[in-house]
C-alpha cells in the first residue's frame, strides 16, 4: 500500500517504533550535546499533544504558531500539533514585531510555542493578538520564566489522537516578502505525503544506505527545511543535527565531531565555504598553492569521487572525512561554485522548488555533468512551458491548496485547469528543467527589450572582487522614456579589497571590473548605473537578496 493511503498518525507511530533508539534530532549546546532518539521525540510529542487536547482543550483545525530557532524540540512541536489535530504555522524569527502581528492576525492561532530567546516577544504579541490563549516555552524550564515549559508538563502519553482528512490543511507557511497582506501558503496532508513519496524515490539513488548523519543549517520555518531536512530525512531514519551558529569554523567542528555525511544548503553558504577554502590556500606556502593548482587541473579528468577525495584529502579531513555532498536549493546556484565542489570530490545536487509546490519540484540527481540543470520534475509532477511567456507551469498532487484567506490571489497563480504558474522563466531540455529568470524581476528597457537580472548577475558574480551582486531596473521618471527602466548594478566589494585600498580606489576598481566583465553581454544588457556599497544587501532567511529593498536603497 502506498504511503498516501496511510495516514500521518500511523506514519509517525511506525517511524518511532522502527528506529526507536537511533538519534533522530540533536544539537550542540554550551552544556554539551543534546540528543533525542526517535522514541524520545515520540514521547515528547505525545506528552505535549495530550496536554493540548486535554488541558488547553484545543479543537481540530485551530492554529498553533511556533516562534523559535531550529532545535530538536521544534520537531516534537510540529508532531504534537499534528497529533492534536491543529494546523502548524512556523514563524520566521527574523521578522519584525509589526510583520509578525500582521501574520498572526491573518491566521489567528490559539496556541503559541516559543523558545526561551523569544519569550518577551511572544508576551508582547499576545497583547495585540486576542486569539492567543496559551504560550508554552519549548526549552527546558528556566528559573526566571513565568511561562510553562513543555518539559514540565504532566507525563501523560496516551490519548485518542485526532485523525483528519488527507485534504485538510497541515501547515500554513508565510512566504518571504510579507509586504502588504501576508501570503500564507496552505499545505495539505496530501501535499506532504506526495513530497515524502516523491523525495524517497528521488533521494534513494543518492543516499542508498540506512543510517546517514545530516547537518541542518536552514531555519525550520522554511518549507524546504521542514519537507526535506526534517520530514524526509526522518522518514529515512537518518539522524539530523542542528547548529546554533552559521560560522564556517563552528559548522566544520560539528561536521568533524558527528561525522556528518550530507547537508541541505543554500547557494550563499556554498559560496562562503568556497571562499574560505580559497583564502586558506592563498595564505599557505607557495608549494601547497602550486600543488593544489595542478591537482585541481588534473581532477577535471578524474571520473571517480573516491579518487578525488584522496587527491583533496586535506580539505575532506576539514569536513570530517565522511562528507558526501549536499542538496542546494532556495536560490539559483552559481555554476562555478557547484563545479568547484564537484571537482574536489563533493557532490552538489541542485534542486528547485517554491512554497506553492510544497516546495520541492525537482532535484538534479542524474545529469551530474550539467550543474546548471535543476533536474527532472519529481515523479508526481507534470511540467510545461507557457509558449507565450516562457513561464514554467506545474500540475500535480503537491501543488498547494491555496493562499490562506485569499481566494483572489490563489486564482491568479493556479489557473482553472489546475496549473500552478511559478513566476519563473524556464526551458525544458531532455526532460530536465533549466531556470533562467523570474518574470517579476524582468527589466523592460526603452526599446521594449527585456533583460533578466539573473543573466547579468551570473556574469558579474565571477569576479573575485565582488562579495555580492544585485542587478535591478531603475525607473526613469522624466523625458520621453518615462516609465521605462535602466539597468543598475549594486555591488558589495570583498572584505580584503576594502581593507587593502582607500574607498575611492575600491570604487574605481569595482566600476572598471563591471565594465570589463560586461563586455561578455550584448550591449543593451550592460549596467548603466553602478552603485558600490559597503553594507551587506538585505536578504530573506534563505539568503535571497530582497530586490525591492535594494531598489529603495538605490532610490534613497
Amino acid at each position: 500500500m502506498g504511503l498516501r493511503q496511510r495516514n500521518i498518525l500511523s506514519l509517525l507511530e511506525n517511524k518511532t517504533n522502527d528506529y526507536a533508539d537511533r538519534v533522530a534530532l540533536g544539537m550542540k549546546t554550551p552544556m554539551g550535546w543534546k540528543e533525542f532518539t526517535y522514541s524520545g521525540i515520540g514521547l515528547m510529542s505525545r506528552k505535549l499533544a495530550h496536554y493540548l487536547i486535554n488541558s488547553v482543550q484545543v479543537k481540530k483545525g485551530e492554529r498553533l504558531a511556533i516562534l523559535s530557532e531550529s532545535k530538536p524540540e521544534y520537531g516534537a512541536c510540529v508532531f504534537a500539533s499534528i497529533l492534536s489535530g491543529m494546523i502548524t504555522v512556523p514563524l520566521d524569527i527574523k521578522l519584525t514585531e509589526y510583520e509578525l502581528t500582521s501574520i498572526l492576525l491573518d491566521c489567528e492561532p490559539t496556541v503559541m510555542l516559543v523558545s526561551q530567546n523569544f519569550v518577551q516577544r511572544a508576551i508582547e504579541l499576545q497583547k495585540k493578538i486576542s486569539s492567543i490563549r496559551t504560550i508554552l516555552v519549548i526549552d527546558e524550564p528556566s528559573y526566571n520564566s513565568e511561562l510553562q515549559s513543555i518539559y514540565s508538563l504532566p507525563n501523560n502519553y496516551d490519548c485518542k489522537w485526532r485523525y483528519r482528512s488527507s485534504k485538510s490543511t497541515a501547515l500554513i507557511i508565510y512566504t518571504s516578502g510579507t509586504t502588504g497582506a501576508p501570503k500564507g501558503v496552505e499545505i495539505s496532508f496530501v501535499n506532504m505525503f506526495t513530497q515524502l513519496e516523491d523525495l524517497q524515490y528521488a533521494l534513494e539513488k543518492i543516499l542508498p544506505y540506512q543510517n546517514v548523519t545530516i547537518l541542518s543549517i536552514l531555519p525550520m520555518n522554511h518549507l524546504f527545511e521542514l519537507t526535506v531536512g526534517f520530514s524526509t530525512f526522518l522518514n529515512f531514519g537518518f539522524s539530523v543535527y542542528y547548529t546554533q551558529s552559521l560560522k564556517p569554523k563552528d559548522i566544520l567542528s560539528i561536521m568533524r565531531e558527528k561525522q556528518v555525511e550530507f547537508m541541505i544548503v543554500v547557494p550563499a553558504f556554498l559560496k562562503l565555504l568556497k571562499t574560505g577554502i580559497e583564502n586558506e590556500i592563498k595564505n599557505s606556502p607557495k608549494i601547497t598553492q602550486v600543488l593544489f593548482k595542478s591537482m585541481f587541473h588534473i581532477a577535471k579528468f578524474v571520473p571517480f569521487y573516491s579518487i578525488k577525495k584522496l587527491m583533496f584529502k586535506k580539505i575532506h579531513d576539514k569536513f570530517g572525512g565522511y562528507f558526501i555532498g549536499c542538496i542546494s536549493g532556495g536560490a539559483p546556484l552559481d555554476v562555478s561554485v557547484g563545479a568547484f565542489f564537484e571537482r574536489i570530490g563533493i557532490k552538489v545536487y541542485q534542486g528547485y522548488g517554491l512554497s506553492e509546490a510544497s516546495p520541492v519540484v525537482s532535484v538534479n540527481t542524474d545529469r551530474r555533468s550539467d550543474i546548471a540543470s535543476v533536474g527532472r520534475p519529481l515523479k508526481s509532477l507534470e511540467a510545461k512551458i507557457d509558449e507565450n511567456t516562457g513561464e514554467l507551469l506545474l500540475k500535480g498532487p503537491s501543488v498547494m491548496k491555496g493562499y490562506h484567506n485569499q481566494p483572489g490571489l490563489t486564482s491568479e497563480v493556479i489557473d482553472s485547469n489546475g496549473w500552478l504558474h511559478t513566476g519563473d522563466i524556464a526551458k525544458i531540455e531532455h526532460g530536465h528543467i533549466y531556470i533562467t529568470g523570474r518574470i517579476k524581476n524582468m527589466i523592460v528597457l526603452s526599446g521594449g527589450k527585456k533583460v533578466f537580472p539573473e543573466e547579468v548577475e551570473s556574469v558579474l558574480e565571477k569576479s573575485p572582487y565582488f562579495a555580492e551582486v544585485c542587478i535591478i531596473g531603475v525607473s526613469r521618471t522624466f523625458g520621453s522614456k518615462d516609465g521605462t527602466e535602466d539597468i543598475a548594478a549594486v555591488i558589495v566589494p570583498q572584505e580584503d579589497l576594502i581593507k587593502k585600498y582607500d574607498w575611492d580606489t575600491v570604487e574605481k576598481l569595482v566600476r572598471d571590473e563591471v565594465k570589463k566583465l560586461s563586455q561578455q553581454l550584448t550591449p543593451y544588457k550592460r549596467p548603466i548605473n553602478i552603485v558600490v556599497t559597503r553594507e551587506p544587501l538585505p536578504k530573506t532567511t534563505t539568503r535571497k537578496i530582497k530586490r525591492k529593498e535594494v531598489r529603495e536603497l538605490v532610490k534613497a
